[in-house]
C-alpha cells in the first residue's frame, strides 16, 4: 500500500512538472511584453528597463525557467546577498527556514511555494487564489453532487425499465446533454431562466455566493446565485453518469451472484439497489472523478458568464491583461486539484470493489 501511494505521488509530481514546463514555455513564446501591462502603453525606455529587471525578464528564458521552478519548490536554493537574482526577500517569499548554508550567503531553504506576484496589483498570486478558490470549489462540488445523485438514480431507473419509453427518452436527453458545449449551455440557460423567465424563477443573470451591498456592508449568502452555474456545469457529467450507470448495472445483472439472488426470491428492486449497484459503481466513480477534475477547465466559461468570482473568472481577466504569473498560478492550481482527485479515486476503488487489490 505505502509503495503504491509513493509511486502514484512520484507520477503526480512528474505530471505537475510537465504542466509547469509547458505553460511556462507557452507564455514565453506568446507575442507581447508584460511590462506594458504593468506600466501602460505610454512609457519611456528607462521605466521599461527597470520593470523588466524587477520582474526578471531581462534574463534568458532558461534562467527564468530555473528561477520559476526554484520559486515553486518548497526546498530551494537562495542567496542572502542583496540584489542577487536568487535573493530571498521576506516581503515576497514570506518566512523561511535555513537548512544548509555555505559561503555565508548561499543556502538551501525550506519555504512555502512562491507563485510570484500579479503584474496588475502586485499582490501575491497565492493570496488571490486563496480568496477565489473556495468559490470555485463550492461551485464544482455543487455541480458534481447534483450530477452524481441525479445521474445515478436516473441511470438505475433506466436499467430497471430497459427498452421502455422512459429509457429511450433518457438516451435522447443524455445525447443532447453530452453534445452541448458548456459555454453555449451557460449562455442559453442564463438567457432563458434569468432573462426571459427571471420574474418567475427569481434567478439573477450574474451574481456571487457571498453578496454585499453598495456600501460594502450587510454581507449575506445568496444560494439562488449558485443554482444556474451549478446546473449548467453539471449537465454534461449528468448525461455521462446516467448512461454509464445504466450500462454498468445491466452488466452486473448478468453476473452469477445476481442470478443467485434472484433465485432466492429477492425482488428486482432489492437486487438492483443492494447487489448490482455497488459492483457497478467503479466505472461511475471513475467518470465522476474525471469530470470533477475537468470542471476546473469548464468552470472558466461558467464563472465568467454568470459573474461567479472564482478561479476561472480571475484566470480570464488575467489572460485579458496578460498577467502571466496569475494565469500560470491558476493553471498550476487546477492541475494540482486534478492530480489529487485522481489519486484519491485510486484509493476509493478498493473500498467499492473487494476484487480490486492495489498491491
Amino acid at each position: 500500500m505505502i509503495r503504491y501511494i509513493l509511486i502514484k505521488i512520484g507520477y503526480s509530481i512528474l505530471v505537475l512538472f510537465g504542466v509547469v514546463t509547458v505553460v511556462f514555455l507557452l507564455f514565453n513564446v506568446v507575442p507581447g511584453d508584460p511590462t506594458l501591462s504593468v506600466l501602460g502603453q505610454r512609457t519611456d525606455s528607462a521605466s521599461i528597463a527597470a520593470v523588466r529587471a524587477d520582474l526578471g525578464l531581462d534574463r534568458s528564458v532558461s534562467m527564468q525557467y530555473v528561477k520559476y521552478i526554484n520559486d515553486l519548490s518548497p526546498i530551494s536554493y537562495h542567496q542572502l546577498k542583496e540584489g542577487s537574482y536568487f535573493n530571498i526577500d521576506n516581503k515576497r517569499y514570506g518566512s523561511y527556514t535555513k537548512l544548509i548554508c555555505w559561503n555565508k550567503d548561499k543556502c538551501i531553504v525550506l519555504k512555502y511555494p512562491f507563485l510570484r506576484q500579479s503584474y496588475q496589483d502586485r499582490r501575491k498570486v497565492a493570496e488571490t487564489i486563496a480568496e477565489t478558490m473556495p468559490n470555485t470549489l463550492i461551485l464544482a462540488f455543487a455541480a458534481i453532487i447534483f450530477a452524481s445523485l441525479v445521474g445515478i438514480a436516473w441511470g438505475v431507473f433506466c436499467a430497471m425499465f430497459k427498452d421502455s419509453w422512459f429509457d429511450r427518452l433518457s438516451a435522447i436527453i443524455s445525447s443532447l446533454g453530452m453534445a452541448i458545449p458548456t459555454f453555449f449551455a451557460a449562455i442559453l440557460f442564463a438567457w432563458i431562466f434569468a432573462y426571459l423567465l427571471g420574474d418567475y424563477t427569481g434567478l439573477n443573470l450574474t451574481g456571487n455566493l457571498f453578496v454585499v451591498d453598495d456600501l460594502g456592508s450587510n454581507a449575506h449568502i445568496e444560494l439562488k446565485n449558485l443554482i444556474l452555474p451549478a446546473f449548467t456545469l453539471g449537465i454534461r457529467p449528468l448525461a455521462v453518469i446516467v448512461q454509464l450507470t445504466r450500462n454498468s448495472i445491466l452488466e452486473e445483472l448478468a453476473q452469477d451472484y445476481v442470478r443467485t439472488a434472484k433465485a432466492k426470491g429477492a425482488s428486482m428492486t432489492r437486487v438492483v439497489w443492494k447487489h448490482a449497484l455497488r459492483g457497478a459503481l467503479n466505472p461511475v466513480v471513475t467518470a465522476i472523478s474525471g469530470w470533477f477534475a475537468s470542471m476546473m477547465a469548464g468552470v472558466v466559461f461558467v464563472e465568467y458568464i454568470f459573474g461567479w468570482k472564482g478561479l476561472g473568472y480571475v484566470m480570464v481577466n488575467a489572460l485579458n491583461q496578460f498577467d502571466l504569473p496569475m494565469v500560470m498560478g491558476s493553471v498550476l492550481t487546477a492541475s494540482v486539484i486534478f492530480v489529487i482527485v485522481n489519486l484519491l479515486v485510486d484509493m476509493i476503488y478498493a473500498w467499492l470493489d473487494p476484487r480490486v487489490r492495489m498491491e
